[in-house]
């Protein structure tokens, strides 16, 4: 047994009486600039509402464009929840009349809503089961041996929780108490360099990993909603797998590990066995066959032709029958569906900006400054990825497909390219995540790790850095030599 690890130390009371006032004021601060930009967003919003349309827009596209302001921009400055905004969102489409309710409320009827409201059921049986937690202490017991080690179980970890688990929310919050008590195990000091850099791992890592697999990722959600609305584009788990998961997920992932290593790695000094863990129970092992099952559909979609969405909701089904399943049926009533209503108002927000006319206006604008060319492959490459890179720090990260695949269209003619090499381009810049206030649930993860967005920035600004210089030309020479561009 490995000596305990010395707790941190503690500030005089001098010392943080000093500090409470500072901080007060700082939080003060924030709550008012928030306040200010929600009302400039509002008076923004309001003042396009009540303009005169330009020539060759329409007032219905004008008012959806107010709609669509205002959302997002709810969105990106959290002044109330997402689910909120989103059913705000759904409200005023109506009202103001800027879609057909069929057109607003697509969403819903998208197999990618029931692929979301499945996953939140898996989720949570992952959780309650302890199947989750068994995964993840087991990769963790028996590589703690050095520091890089254990960085690659942490990855290891949440790449299996990925593929299982859909909701990176739900993983990031599942990991952070268990690497947290391997860290401690290995002997780094709670809230210590070391333990930092393996949180940073887990909670970065599962939204960059997540990118690779079509279901473990809003964003990939959405974009693959507005694909399947828009323009009867569906994509396959296999194809996304193939496509998206080597060079944006793997190889970025290998990068994260690296940097964790070279900015917060710390020699491990004991390491103390974990807590004997007991045989599986009977949920376990029928949650697990569940997911095996889902998971064998899931990457042979492209032979039988199910959504991902229909096999995500057959399997919540399979676990919440009695005595057949993980979860007894009424656990259901405990599943939060904010994710899903947000994921269905995002889908929604495409789908109502087509049909307004303002994506058409929006792309028709747009190709006379956009350097797209028949011809130009890798230059039309570089060019979207890097807008759809540049559009997420405008928005939140689900937000960016929602408002991109509606230009795929447009950006398709321009390229001499399909819809489809579009919007998997799209997915690419997408995929960079440049300031952590982007992705909500890496946000969520720091809040709950404690953790300054200062240290995060560590890790994901070189990362976009080298995506945009060098990730993502290695992708374009992927796609060339697999033979999809």
């Amino acid at each position: 047994m490995g000596a305990a690890a010395a707790p941190p130390p503690q500030p005089s009371p001098r010392a943080a009486q000093g500090r409470e006032p500072r901080e007060r004021l700082v939080i003060e601060l924030k709550r008012r600039l928030l306040t200010a930009a929600t009302a400039a967003l509002v008076l923004a919003a309001l003042a396009l509402l009540v303009t005169a349309p330009p020539g060759g827009l329409d007032d219905r596209a004008l008012r959806a464009g107010a709609l669509i302001l205002l959302t997002v921009g709810l969105w990106a400055l959290g002044t109330v929840p997402e689910h909120l905004t989103s059913l705000l969102f759904f409200l005023l489409a109506v009202l103001l009349g800027v879609a057909a309710p069929g057109v607003i409320f697509s969403g819903f009827a998208s197999a990618i809503f029931w692929l979301v409201l499945g996953g939140l059921v898996i989720a949570d049986a992952v959780h309650q089961t302890g199947l989750g937690s068994r995964i993840a202490a087991r990769l963790f017991a028996r590589y703690s041996y050095s520091y890089p080690v254990l960085a690659i179980a942490v990855m290891v970890a949440t790449t299996v929780l990925a593929l299982v688990m859909p909701g990176t929310v739900g993983r990031i919050l599942l990991l952070i108490p268990i690497v947290i008590g391997a860290a401690e195990r290995a002997g780094l000091a709670r809230g210590g360099r070391g333990t930092l850099g393996l949180l940073l791992v887990a909670i970065v890592g599962s939204y960059q990993v997540g990118i690779g697999i079509l279901p473990a990722n809003a964003p990939n959600l959405v974009l693959a909603g507005v694909a399947d609305q828009l323009y009867g584009v569906h994509f396959t788990y296999a194809q996304w797998l193939y496509l998206q998961f080597p060079l944006m997920a793997a190889a970025k992932c290998a990068l994260l590990i690296w940097m964790a290593c070279r900015f917060f790695g710390e020699p491990i000094s004991a390491v103390t066995a974990p807590p004997a863990a007991g045989p599986m129970s009977g949920e376990e092992k029928r949650l697990t066959g569940i997911l095996l099952a889902a998971l064998l559909l899931w990457m042979t979609d492209f032979l039988h032709g199910i959504a991902a969405g229909w096999v995500a909701l057959a399997a919540a089904i399979v676990i919440l029958l009695p005595r057949v399943g993980a979860l007894p049926a009424a656990a259901f009533n405990n599943i939060k569906f904010s994710a899903a209503i947000y994921i269905a108002a995002t889908v929604g927000l495409g789908t109502v900006a087509a049909a307004s006319g303002l994506a058409e206006a929006f792309g028709a604008a747009s190709r006379s400054w956009l350097p797209l060319a028949e011809g130009a492959d890798f230059g039309n490459f570089m060019v979207l990825t890097t807008l759809g890179t540049v559009m997420g720090l405008v928005g939140t990260n689900p937000a960016q497909p929602a408002l991109m695949g509606p230009l795929a269209g447009t950006f398709a003619a321009a390229a001499g390219w399909n819809v489809e090499q579009v919007l998997m381009t799209m997915a690419v810049g997408i995929a960079t995540m440049v300031l952590p206030y982007q992705v909500p649930p890496v946000v969520v993860g720091l809040q709950a790790a404690g953790i300054s967005l200062a240290k995060a920035l560590r890790l994901t600004l070189p990362i976009a850095v080298l995506s945009l210089l060098v990730f993502n030309p290695l992708n374009y020479l992927w796609w060339r030599l697999t033979g999809f561009l």
